[in-house]
């Protein structure tokens, strides 16, 4: 299994670090089989899998039930697991427990949070203390929809470039292993990636960040929604609903089960 040292080695030498997204024990599996370097078990669990709107319902007791079946499907893979929308904003206590119980009980190697406010560096700061891996994420940061007016990209004009600049420079500076850049233009993205000793995942972010990562339904045509920055592999939706059609005709006309799928009788 990789591990921190294993991701800034990467980073220094230039090799590209790959993240998935995986929510259960077939996802974890297969991400697993397919060679990558680390697994995100998101909160975009709560649009993917659990069809809401957005992830601000994803709840703690979810994140740890989906990174447990997760672990459970690759038991030899590093795996981060999202901090959910108010798991970490009321008091240090909370948050350090909160991340505590990602680890313990669901079997997280790492914890994800977002956002670079002061308040957030004191939870990097106080989550690394307990001696809990922590992945900062900037730019559009989805549990922040509301207060950034929907799904819109970061880091356009000069004031907020050199916000999301400095905000990377702290939670660096705060004990993150490692930074998610997500929804900013490929410029900012490079001169991130640049700067900090840390490695950078992008999610539109650009080619030039130290790794990517994208949701496990969005590689495999699973999903409705295709952000620009996705690239599709595989179509598996339309293949779905074709096979799930097929199997529905067969029965109405009686072609299935046939005979090679009954038991028989043990003859005497």
């Amino acid at each position: 299994m990789k591990n921190i040292r294993t991701f800034r080695k990467m980073k220094q030498e230039k090799e590209k670090i790959v993240m998935v997204t995986a929510y259960d024990y077939p996802s974890g599996k297969y991400v697993q089989t397919g060679d990558v370097d680390m697994i995100l078990v998101g909160d975009s669990l709560g649009m993917v899998v659990l069809g809401y709107e957005d992830t601000l319902q994803v709840t703690l007791e979810d994140i740890i039930y989906h990174t447990k079946a997760v672990r459970r499907g690759a038991p030899d893979t590093f795996i981060a697991a999202d901090m959910p929308f108010m798991s970490y904003h009321l008091s240090l206590e909370e948050t350090k427990e909160n991340a505590a119980l990602l680890i313990v009980e669901g079997g997280a190697n790492a914890v994800k949070l977002e956002g670079g406010k002061p308040s957030r560096l004191e939870a990097i700061s106080a989550i690394v203390d307990c001696e809990i891996p922590v992945i900062a994420h900037l730019g559009l940061t989805p549990q922040s929809i509301n207060s950034l007016g929907g799904y819109v990209i970061q880091g356009k004009k000069q004031v907020d470039h050199q916000r999301i600049l400095e905000q990377a420079r702290q939670v660096e500076e705060a004990g993150a292993f490692m930074l998610v850049l997500e929804g900013i233009p490929e410029k900012l993205g490079k001169e991130i990636s640049e700067i900090l000793t840390i490695p950078t995942i992008g999610i539109g972010a650009g080619r030039f960040t130290d790794g990517q990562v994208l949701v496990y339904h969005d590689i495999l045509g699973m999903s409705d929604i295709q952000p620009k920055f996705v690239k599709r592999y595989s179509n598996l939706k339309d293949e779905i609903v074709k096979s799930i059609k097929k199997y529905s005709t067969d029965i109405k006309n009686k072609k299935f089960p046939e005979e090679k799928h009954i038991y028989k009788p043990i003859a005497k």
